[in-house]
């Protein structure tokens, strides 16, 4: 008999009202026992695997791809699982039927003779599939991710052997009544959409959900669906909360990249923008200029407008520019502690010479054609900019799709995570010259490291959630633009945005925006150390994961920095980018086994993915493997649940002492 001393009686004693409110789903001896059974052994299981994705930058096709072979996390497995057994083209067929089940079971129907053997074959390959990605969890936390209609008979596969014995027939006629029934098909959909879920139990999204790929809602949509997410806010997903907010600043730079980049799709068929204003104003506003620094960035290949829809993106995004510009100025004067007046260029513009000066300096101007600007107060709308910005403020504000992604960014998203000893952040921690912390002033108040990412999270919620007319509202609604542009913002940390240098001055040296400290100072291991220390993130592997800034791989530049301290994954989802860095992205796999770095070449399509098997060519790089395999008992979860179990043990012995009585069942 176990022997209960004196302290345990105490603690037992301080802790009684919580665990008096512990018994009541534990009302016996019994069922605290089970638990505490049930969590010993979950956590002796092996980790689940996490995935790592970051600046997707609205390339949805890419995104869902990478997603569903889980960055080549499922071909791996089907080559361990079936060697040798199986042909190259064999194992491929596995893969893509589990990536796009729908698609190529229609493509086997057309090229296939004889489907009830096929459906035997694949039906069988599936299950051993779904049984070794599903082996690392408890049948509880299988059964609650499988299909309701299909729950028991697959229950029955994943945890029944064909080598059993009295088992073969009951197995095979489970099979082939599920083809006789006409069933296949949709089993087969249901089986492919298991393996993709067990085989990630956790999805990390760093940053940059939104702008210049044509599909950032259909990327929302897929999250919002998704079974185990979080999402570390970045730049470009502050501006659209932003614009969400009704802060107009953010609505006219949304507006201007959705034009940079030639994708009004997202605006008007996602989120039901309605552009027509705009498209009026600018084609009347603009009608003799040529706008040619305004034609959207398009590769040859993806441009799907004709010319006349091209010169009218043009206008309309000389127009949003202009307009941006002007109402910038207004924020910019209300809070001189920006420090950005450095930004308010319009009225350094000499028309007559079509020069801009800045600092006594004359540049010269592509383009000196501004018919809305006055020469004596050129930061003032015009009426018709006001009328137009005011409809796309109740077009943003309105928008029912764009209020259920900002619910799902804010309930899952936050500027920081931390996570089984990984800090991750999408863009910086402001540092000074020495490497020091930085503090940055916010309404009068120092803010540094990890306070300051918890104050610019807590000033984002007010300028979206607050229904407070107040001061408080107001400077977060003007700080939600700062952050997008601001050069102390750790979401951006750059020494200005340079869009109206690069959109009208002709000098290249006025384009530069000059990086913060920490982009330099994080290849220093001491340095990633001191920042984990103020996030207090413990282990002996411990490190930072970004996204951001493009890893310039076709120059030779590194993702993995710091001696393995730090990892960047923004390799290039987003086309643009691509001849920059010369890949398609970096995504970044944690299993039980340690880190792997995959590095994408570009996506072609996901007809071709289907129709000939192509997988996204990928390179893998082992980052670091553990000498053991690790288990839930290291990670977060299973510190929670070993709080748990001495939770349930201190209330086993309140029952056997009679402190708490045991309640009838």
């Amino acid at each position: 008999m176990t022997v209960i001393s004196k302290l345990q009686i105490e603690e037992i004693q301080n802790d009684l009202r919580y665990l008096e409110l512990l018994s009541q789903n534990f009302p016996t001896i019994a069922s605290a026992s089970t638990e505490i059974i049930n969590l010993q052994a979950i956590l002796n299981l092996p980790k689940g695997t996490e995935h790592f994705l970051a600046d997707l930058h609205g390339e949805y096709e890419a995104f869902v791809h990478v997603l569903r072979n889980a960055s080549g996390a499922i071909k791996r497995k089907v080559n361990e699982i079936f060697g040798n057994t199986l042909r190259e083209n064999e194992k491929k067929e596995i893969c893509t039927l589990i990536y796009y089940p729908e698609e190529k079971l229609q493509r086997v129907k057309e090229t296939e003779n004889d489907m009830n053997d096929w459906y035997v074959i694949t039906l069988n390959q599936l299950v051993k599939v779904c049984q070794n990605v599903s082996s690392k969890y408890t049948r509880s936390k299988v059964r609650k991710a499988l299909p309701k209609e299909f729950s028991y008979i697959i229950q029955e596969l994943l945890h029944e052997s064909v080598n059993a014995p009295n088992k073969e027939a009951y197995i095979n006629v489970i099979i082939s009544t599920i083809i006789e029934t006409e069933r296949a098909d949709d089993f087969i959909i249901a089986l492919c959409n298991l393996i993709q879920r067990l085989t990630i139990d956790s999805l990390h999204i760093l940053g940059d959900i939104f702008d210049r790929g044509p599909g950032p809602h259909i990327i929302m949509d897929t999250l919002c669906r998704y079974h185990n997410f979080d999402i570390q806010w970045g730049n470009h997903d502050i501006l659209w909360m932003g614009a969400a907010s009704g802060n107009v600043c953010c609505i006219a730079n949304v507006l201007r990249l959705a034009m940079r980049y030639g994708n009004l799709s997202a605006l008007e068929d996602g989120y039901g923008i309605n552009l027509l204003p705009l498209a009026t104003f600018a084609m009347e506003t603009y009608t003799d200029d040529p706008c040619t620094q305004f034609y959207p960035k398009l590769n040859q290949e993806d441009s799907k407008y004709n010319d006349k829809t091209l010169r009218m993106i043009a206008q309309m995004h000389k127009a949003i520019s202009v307009i941006q510009f002007k109402l910038e100025a207004e924020i910019i004067k209300r809070h001189p502690e920006f420090e950005m007046e450095d930004r308010m260029l319009l009225d350094k513009i000499d028309f007559y010479k079509k020069v801009t000066v800045i600092d006594g300096v004359e540049y010269e101007m592509k383009d000196c054609i501004f018919p809305t600007i006055s020469k004596d107060n050129p930061y003032k709308l015009t009426d018709e900019e006001s009328d137009v910005i005011k409809k796309l403020y109740n077009s943003f504000t309105g928008s029912e799709k764009l209020k259920k992604h900002m619910k799902c960014i804010f309930r899952y998203g936050c500027m920081y995570n931390v996570c089984n000893s990984n800090l991750l952040f999408h863009a910086s921690m402001p540092l000074n010259e020495d490497g020091s912390l930085k503090e940055v002033f916010i309404n009068g108040q120092a803010y540094k490291g990890k306070g300051l990412l918890n104050k610019v999270g807590q000033l984002i919620r007010t300028a979206y959630f607050s229904d407070e007319e107040n001061e408080e509202k107001a400077f977060a609604m003007d700080y939600i633009w700062y952050l997008w542009c601001g050069k102390d913002s750790p979401a951006f940390d750059k020494s200005k945005m340079a869009t109206f240098e690069r959109y009208f001055l002709c000098d290249k040296e006025t384009h530069k925006e000059t990086k913060g400290y920490y982009y330099s100072l994080r290849n220093n291991e001491d340095i990633c150390d001191m920042i984990l220390d103020e996030f207090e993130v413990n282990g002996e592997h411990r490190h930072i994961i970004n996204g951001h800034v493009p890893v310039k791989a076709v120059k030779g530049e590194k993702p993995i920095k710091a001696n393995g301290k730090l990892m960047v994954i923004d390799g290039g989802f987003s086309k643009a980018y691509q001849p920059e860095t010369g890949i398609a992205g970096y995504t970044l796999v944690f299993h039980s086994r340690g880190f792997q770095l995959v590095q994408h070449e570009p996506f072609t399509s996901r007809q071709e993915a289907v129709e000939k098997g192509k997988d996204i060519k990928s390179t893998i790089q082992v980052v670091e493997l553990s000498s053991k395999r690790m288990k839930v008992k290291d990670t977060d979860k299973g510190e929670e649940l070993k709080i748990q179990i001495e939770d349930l043990k201190k209330l086993l012995i309140a029952y056997r002492c009679g402190i708490i009585k045991e309640r009838a069942i």
